[in-house]
Formats: structure tokens, sequence, C-alpha cells
């Protein structure tokens, strides 16, 4: 029989699993706490009797992540590549700020919605992740720096709404007050605009930042660059937002990275303001990274400036991406492309 890996469970299904197999229910709650504690065997769990610990030896593991590479930056930005169980291998971004450190993590293993600046989609999507896979991630790189991470943002390889119901699990599990215990309100998820899982993300009704990649309010050019607008356009796209703001209450980030001569002309700020004006929301513009092998080119400061005035002399709240990581292959995917060209 196949072992599972323990952090894939929530505190109530380890509950579960001890009253189905004839243990007091309190002992799922020893087990999940001991496994935020990041201990490496189920020995090291010291208040748990011997046959439990048995039990768990037999049908279950804990998963670690291998770093395979690391890069930091000038800045403190530091970039790893994790290998996990099967070989594959994810990004993870850890950044330093005033208030304490923030990582970017993955939801997927490859991509399937092909963005025409993205390294992270060549190769298409090969699996998910599990939701322990992606606790692990911050975990990891937390081990690794011994520190205490306390924001998350879910906006690295994948779409993570194409991955909704381990995205779920996830945060569950990260939120728990036994565990890592997060709050709802650190953590960010982005989407390129899967607008069905938008609704449903607003039903769920949770305390996280949804940010929506925008990048044009175009729909010849946002199709062009995102292909996924092809399926669900600006208009149906900015239905579901308006319904999760309604819904929720909460503010949406619409992030546009700046291409040249693509997406970053007066008239595209134009139409972004037309789009995006009265609602509850932030754009969070963002000078595009170099990817090797793409041919689109970062707009120069000046047009970004520009750009920059027109939505503010509009009267929408808008912010320019502090750059973290530039020169350490910033952009998402580019580590994990040149390990699988090995």
């Amino acid at each position: 029989m196949d072992k599972s890996d323990i952090k894939n469970f929530t505190v109530k299904e380890l509950e579960g699993m001890m009253i189905k197999n004839g243990y007091p229910r309190f002992r799922g709650v020893q087990i999940f706490k001991w496994i935020y504690k990041d201990v490496a065997s189920f020995k090291d769990m010291k208040n748990l009797p011997g046959d439990i610990i048995e039990f768990l030896e037999e049908n279950f593991y804990i998963g670690r992540a291998i770093l395979i590479d690391k890069q930091q930056s000038k800045d403190g930005t530091i970039k790893y590549l994790l290998g996990l169980h099967d070989k594959n291998a994810v990004e993870c971004v850890l950044m330093e700020y005033k208030h304490g450190y923030s990582i970017c993590i993955s939801s997927q293993v490859g991509c399937r919605m092909q963005c025409s600046f993205c390294a992270s989609t060549e190769g298409g999507l090969v699996r998910s992740l599990s939701a322990g896979e992606m606790v692990e991630e911050v975990m990891a790189a937390a081990r690794e720096r011994k520190i205490v991470i306390s924001n998350i943002v879910i906006m690295g390889i994948g779409e993570p709404f194409d991955n909704y119901d381990e995205l779920m699990k996830f945060l569950n599990i990260i939120n728990s007050k036994d565990g890592i215990n997060i709050g709802m309100r650190h953590i960010t998820i982005s989407t390129s605009g899967l607008v069905p899982r938008i609704y449903g993300f607003a039903d769920e009704n949770l305390q996280c930042t949804l940010a929506v990649s925008l990048h044009s309010a175009i729909d010849e050019v946002r199709s062009m660059l995102m292909p996924i607008n092809r399926k669900y356009n600006i208009s149906e796209l900015i239905k579901a937002c308006d319904y999760y703001i309604s819904k929720t209450n909460r503010r949406i980030t619409f992030e546009y990275a700046l291409i040249k001569d693509v997406n970053d002309g007066a008239n595209d700020a134009d139409a972004l303001v037309k789009l995006l004006r009265g609602k509850l929301c932030h754009i969070n513009l963002i000078p595009i990274n170099p990817v090797s092998g793409k041919a689109h080119i970062r707009s120069g400061h000046e047009r970004v400036e520009e750009f920059k005035k027109i939505i503010e002399d509009n009267g929408l709240q808008v912010t320019l991406r502090r750059e973290l990581g530039t020169d350490i292959q910033g952009a998402c995917g580019q580590l994990r492309k040149n390990y699988i060209a090995r």
C-alpha cells in the first residue's frame, strides 16, 4: 500500500482518522501540532503512544521538499527550486519587507494557461500540487532561513483556481490555529481569470485578497497575451469581479504587466480607466521581467510613469510594484525551465 503525505490532511481529517482507527479524537490535534512544529520523524512526536507512532509510520510519511537550487538577489530576495517526491520541481520566492517575510508559492507543476509573456507555461501542465506540497513550500523556506513567514502570495507557477479543491484545503491547513496559523487577510490568491471559480470563491467569503491578472482592458490585446480571454472575455471577467466585490465587500487587485508597444500606450491606460472606474479595486503595475526565448520587452521608465499618471489623474488607486529579484531570474518558471533543460 502506498503511503500518504501527512501534510495533506486537515485537523478534522486527522481527528476523523484517529476515531476510525480506534484512537481518541484528541490525538489528531496532537499529530497536527507536531507536523507544524516541523518534526522530521513520527518518532519525534514525543507525547504520542507507541502504537499510534507505529500506525503513522505504516501508513504515512512527512513530506519534505529537497532544495535543488537557490538564488539570492542583492536586495535579499531568495528564489528556491524545490524537488518533489516524484522528481518534479517547483519554485517559490521569499521576500523581506519592513513588516516581515512574504513568500510567493506555486500551485502547480507547469501551467496550462499559455500566457505569452510567462516562463511557467512552457511545457504545459505536468500536474497540480497537493495541499501538503503547497504547505511544504512555505515550511521549506522558513526552515532554510530559520524565520517566521507572515504573508503568502499564491502567484508562482500554475493557476491556483485550476487546482481549486487543493487550494481550499491548503487555506484550511495554513490558517489553522493549531498549525502555522497565517491569517486569511495575509494571503493573496492570483488568477488569470477562471470566471466560474471567481464566482465560487466569492461564495466561500474568505478574507483573502483576490488578485486578477488583467494585463489589458482591450479584448484583442488580452486574448493575444492570455488565451484564457478567448474563453472568458473581459466583460464576463468583470461581471464575475463585480459579483465578488458585492458578495465580500473586499477590494480586488488588478495586476497589469507593462509590455513595450503592446499594452503600455495612452489608449491602453484610457481603456483601463474606463473599465475599472468606480469599482472597489486597486491597480498594480508591474514592469515585466525579461524571459529568455520570449519576445516581449519591458516598458521604459518614462512610458511607465506616463501610464501611471493617466490612471492617477482619473482617480483610481494605483501602485508600481517594487521590483525584487530582477538579478536572479525573477520571473516565475525560469529556474525550473533551466532544471528541465539539464
